[in-house]
């Protein structure tokens, strides 16, 4: 199995493991903070990742590619060149060694043009969303932003009750107040997200 698979692996783990909290668990988790964005974020990039990869004054070498599964790239005169986990700059400089192989002095510039994001950096939710999915992550991304992308909460959803399973603090968990927030439009609810957050969104019990 490849490393990309098994980081998958785990990830699919966790979210299967998140969904087992939706049974109504009573224990209350701490208010989440309202802000939790890091200043010094870089994207990174991930499979099903679109990029634009110009060399300058070699338009033949110059095009568009997907990040594939496993993470890499094929490009003229590179071939599975390993690109998910890197940012974009990285990623060019990358590029620049192998091409200086075949011409002299060779500038890469890669531009990200669709975006899915590492594995470990998706925003997940589950539960009683409108359309539970997988989000890739944006730097200032909000509660409110992820609500408005899978469409808000069903008619079952427990609001009140949901909560933030927080990765990148490995798996703390914070409590949200989506009802306040986008039945009462209370925007003290909202709160930021960070990288790999698994939004969980239990059913009331009526």
């Amino acid at each position: 199995m490849t490393r990309v698979s098994l980081a998958k692996s785990s990830w699919l783990a966790l979210v299967s493991a998140a969904v087992l909290l939706l049974g109504g668990c009573a224990t209350q988790y701490p208010p989440a903070p309202s802000g939790a964005v890091a200043a010094d974020y870089n994207y990174l990039i991930g499979a099903g990742d679109m990029l634009s990869i110009v060399v300058w004054r070699n338009p033949e070498l110059s095009m568009g590619v997907p990040v594939r599964p496993d993470g890499k790239i094929t490009t003229p005169l590179v071939e599975d060149l390993p690109a998910m986990g890197k940012d974009p700059s990285t990623l060019a400089r990358d590029i620049e060694k192998q091409l200086a192989k075949y011409i002299r002095d060779p500038i890469v510039t890669v531009v990200v043009t669709g975006f899915v994001g590492p594995y470990s950096e998706q925003i997940r939710v589950v539960g009683e969303a409108a359309k539970p999915q997988i989000l890739p992550y944006k730097q200032k991304m909000s509660l409110l932003d992820v609500m408005i992308a899978v469409g808000g909460i069903t008619d079952f959803a427990d609001g009140n009750k949901a909560s933030i399973l927080r990765t990148a603090e490995g798996g703390k968990q914070y409590s949200v107040r989506l009802k306040d927030l986008l039945k009462r439009g209370d925007v003290s609810a909202n709160v930021d997200m960070r990288p790999g957050d698994v939004l969980i969104i239990p059913q009331g019990w009526f």
